[in-house]
């Protein structure tokens, strides 16, 4: 059998591999904008340009360009929520938190309207499988964390730790996994507070076999990479990136390490 069906034991840490796509800058035309909850716009982009676009792993990021406040380009990062190939059309979702121009692009967005979307430039694909999950994040990282869960088996365990403005901001997540949701509600203005999330996680214990995945504001995600590895939780089964710099336009931290 090959190594994918055999089971790893619970020691051996979970195989990434690295898959590096050649990058391209891409025409794309919005097709829909529809309003996913009160603090998420959803936009669906279609074109030609999409026919050989790859987005393997739940976590990877493409590139938009987006008027800037004096009218030239600027680029933003973004996880590719849905791709259909077949269809050519993209799927990205916009946390509306802080005013940029990526979010000013998204709200005044019509079907027809323009974007160029790069990359992605490369992925982080999982090779083994994992039979616990933990996945932390805010509003940013509500499109990686729904798109891992639709990728797992039914045999996975998942929960999820996620922070968003109100109830109406909560997600219900597809797939066939069995999945357990907390929901932290906090003003989207206090979203580089770790707080509510450390909080939540005082009593946390590490399960053998459980991988952490962790997205949000980087000093916040760093707090709470910091607070797990103090609980026990193996820097092997974990994963922590900034999705966004709190003060810092188009920042982000891939790996969070020590």
């Amino acid at each position: 059998g090959s190594p994918m069906s055999a089971p790893a034991p619970a020691s051996a840490p979970p195989v990434f591999e690295g898959v590096r796509h050649e990058l391209k800058r891409r025409e794309t035309t919005v097709a829909s904008v529809s309003r996913l909850t009160p603090h998420m716009i959803r936009i669906v982009v279609a074109g030609e340009a999409l026919a050989d676009f790859a987005s393997p792993a739940p976590d990877d990021h493409v590139k938009i360009l987006v008027p800037g406040p004096g009218g030239e380009p600027v680029m933003r990062e973004y996880t590719p929520r849905a791709f259909d190939p077949a269809a050519r059309t993209l799927t990205l979702d916009f946390a509306v938190h802080e005013a940029g121009p990526a979010t000013a692009w998204a709200l005044s967005a019509r079907p027809g309207d323009p974007l160029t979307v790069g990359g992605p430039r490369g992925s982080r694909v999982l090779r083994s499988p994992v039979a616990r999950w933990l996945l932390i994040g805010d509003e940013t990282a509500l499109p990686a964390i729904a798109r891992r869960i639709e990728t797992l088996p039914r045999a996975a365990e998942v929960e999820t730790l996620v922070a968003v403005p109100g109830p109406a901001d909560e997600q219900v997540f597809a797939g066939a996994a069995r999945v357990t949701s907390r929901w932290l509600h906090r003003p989207a203005a206090q979203a580089t507070d770790p707080g509510p999330f450390l909080a939540a996680l005082a009593d946390f214990a590490p399960r053998p076999g459980g991988f952490v995945w962790i997205a949000a504001e980087a000093q916040a995600a760093r707090a709470l990479r910091a607070h797990l590895l103090a609980r026990g939780q193996p820097q092997a089964w974990m994963k922590a990136a900034g999705y966004w710099v709190a003060g810092k336009a188009d920042a982000s931290v891939k790996e969070i390490a020590d």
